[in-house]
């Protein structure tokens, strides 16, 4: 987020610097905190859904011996073949403009900071983390499993770009060092009702994301690109499934707070996990990367007003009974949170100027319009 950004009380305008709703990274993070701490009786309903998660949460896991894995989609080093299918990769790949390979340099660079989204759902409170290392409990099962399979798609996605021979493998890789070594800040707190809503939230994105560099790949002429992020997101569709029916659940037996969750994390705005990527050269790096993944639609804002709306139906949020009266405001905010973020973006969208053209280090230095 771009500094300048505002935490709302529920009666309060919104008021949104430039780049709102991509996850413009900030210089000086501002820790917004959810109301209270997390309560310790709230660890019970977590302890009290283990079962619950085993029946219907792990069910969504793929056997390792049925799942998909990188080499499915590349050329076989193995074979006497293995020259002319790269040199056909090459060929296919010489079609795709910079702009597009900045979306899928950065999708993979994201992708690629794994160890930092496992950490964080293990440092949730309420017996939702490993402590272990090897938990059997549901939660800790489910998260190394969700690591296992999300691995692959930065290895499939990395060893595509090395192959194509297009960008500069060396400063994306030192942008992935740099990404692991800052970590993010979600600011879920801890807190795993927040935390469960920002993995249901970023989940749909990325499978809206990669669901539209497939899109592009096929409008590129370059089938097997497609068919290589055709297949992440719908793994990431997979895994949107979980987080969502996680959270679906909360609704159920503990609604009022988790309407409370659900605002508090809208407020706060959903930072997009690579919101501190880094190259070594370009400080707003990220800024750069969404504002040329907004320009070609493969994420905009309007996609961050589609998820948060469709969030909102799937929980059923307008339809929840028995609310406190905070429970209430919160409610009526969630519900009209999506309208009022489109308004503010047509409005930006009216303003609009030509935007500059910058250097990407990812593609030896070649600029790209933002």
């Amino acid at each position: 987020m771009a500094s300048g950004y505002s935490v709302l009380g529920m009666n309060e305008s919104l008021v949104f610097p430039k780049g709102f709703l991509v996850g413009t990274p900030e210089k000086a993070p501002t820790r917004v905190r959810f109301a209270q701490p997390f309560p310790p009786q709230k660890k019970e309903v977590f302890d009290s859904l283990e079962r619950w998660a085993e029946d219907n949460i792990l069910v969504l896991l793929k056997p390792v011996e049925k799942s998909w894995q990188p080499q499915d989609y590349l050329p076989d080093p193995s074979s006497d073949g293995f020259y002319d299918e790269v040199k056909e990769l090459r060929e296919r790949a010489k079609e795709i403009p910079d702009d597009y390979l900045v979306c899928l340099v950065g999708d993979m660079v994201t992708e690629e900071a794994l160890p930092t989204y496992q950490t964080m759902l293990n440092i949730l409170d309420g017996s939702v983390g490993d402590d272990t290392g090897t938990s059997p409990a549901s939660w800790a099962v489910w998260t190394r499993a969700w690591t296992a399979e999300e691995n692959r798609h930065g290895d499939l996605m990395n060893k595509y770009m090395y192959l194509a021979g297009r960008v500069d493998m060396r400063q994306i890789e030192k942008t992935i060092q740099y990404l692991l070594g800052a970590g993010m800040d979600p600011k879920t707190e801890g807190n795993p009702y927040q935390g469960y809503i920002y993995t249901s939230f970023q989940e749909r994105a990325t499978f809206i994301s990669h669901g539209n560099t497939a899109r592009h790949a096929r409008k590129y002429g370059d089938l097997k690109l497609a068919q290589i992020c055709g297949t992440i997101a719908a793994d990431e569709k997979r895994h949107e499934t979980a987080y969502t029916k996680i959270v679906e659940k909360l609704f159920e037996v503990d609604p009022d707070y988790t309407v409370l969750a659900f605002a508090a994390m809208m407020r706060k705005k959903v930072t997009m996990p690579a919101h501190l990527m880094y190259d070594g050269q370009d400080d707003n790096l990220f800024e750069h990367f969404s504002a040329v993944a907004q320009r070609l639609g493969i994420y905009t804002a309007m996609d961050y007003a589609d998820i948060l709306d469709f969030l909102v139906q799937r929980w059923n949020v307008a339809n929840l009974t028995g609310l406190s009266g905070e429970g209430r405001r919160a409610q009526d905010f969630l519900c009209s949170l999506g309208p009022r973020f489109r308004k503010l973006e047509e409005r930006a969208q009216g303003r609009a100027k030509q935007l500059p053209v910058v250097p990407f280090s990812w593609i030896h230095g070649r600029q790209v319009q933002l």
